[in-house]
């Protein structure tokens, strides 16, 4: 299925591209569970156990199949562009990235993802990245060893899940021959070098994107 990217003000939305602006990622926090309430300028989320309420406006980014063509439509009738509540519904399934601004939850990105995963989902931490060298992949999990500095060495194993994105040369002409429903298998192999920006949720390492810097050598 197609996705559509939109972000919305105060009720309204309006189509447009992935911010290119990094400058607080450091900041940034991520959270996974489920719509419980939506307003025109905030909308509340299960995680876990509690509720995290998340103020939203015209920096917020959304993501969800069939925004695009209810944009469209919106645009269409003379009005601004559909209502939060027109591409994200109660009981919806997100993953939020957010800013603590002064006691304040602004979230920059929503996007609605299949499943939240065990317990619920659940609050992160900020996102950290790892770089080294595949060397299990499988549908839901992938390990990585590297140098850590001094001689030293790690290993790693980040989770994967459908809301995990695939970087790397071919990962785009090669997901749209699929369909859009690649699995990361065909994307990522043993051996290949890559760079993977995480949050850890409880214990947990979940991959938020997996950067395919250079493959595997092949075997002769």
């Amino acid at each position: 299925m197609k996705r559509s990217l939109i972000v919305f003000a105060l009720g309204a939305l309006a189509v447009a591209g992935w911010p290119t602006t990094q400058v607080l990622a450091q900041e940034t926090k991520n959270a996974r569970g489920t719509v419980t309430a939506l307003a025109a300028d905030s909308v509340t989320v299960k995680v876990g156990e509690q509720e995290m309420k998340f103020s939203v406006d015209g920096k917020t980014a959304v993501e969800a199949v069939g925004a695009g063509t209810k944009a469209k439509k919106a645009q269409a009738a003379g009005q601004p562009g559909p209502k939060l509540s027109d591409v994200v519904k109660v009981g919806q399934p997100v993953a939020v990235s957010y800013r603590d601004m002064g006691g304040t939850l602004h979230a920059s990105r929503i996007r609605a993802i299949a499943s939240v995963g065990a317990a619920g989902g659940g609050a992160a931490t900020d996102t950290k990245t790892a770089n080294g060298t595949v060397k299990s992949i499988a549908g839901t999990s992938m390990t990585i060893s590297g140098s850590s500095g001094s001689g030293a060495t790690f290993t790693q194993t980040f989770s994967i899940d459908g809301t995990t994105k695939v970087i790397g040369r071919g990962a785009g002409t090669a997901s749209a021959a699929a369909g859009g429903k690649t699995a990361v298998t065909d994307l990522v192999g043993n051996g290949d070098h890559v760079s993977v920006s995480y949050h850890t949720t409880g214990t947990t390492l979940h991959a938020a994107e997996i950067r395919v810097t250079s493959k595997a050598a092949p075997a002769k």
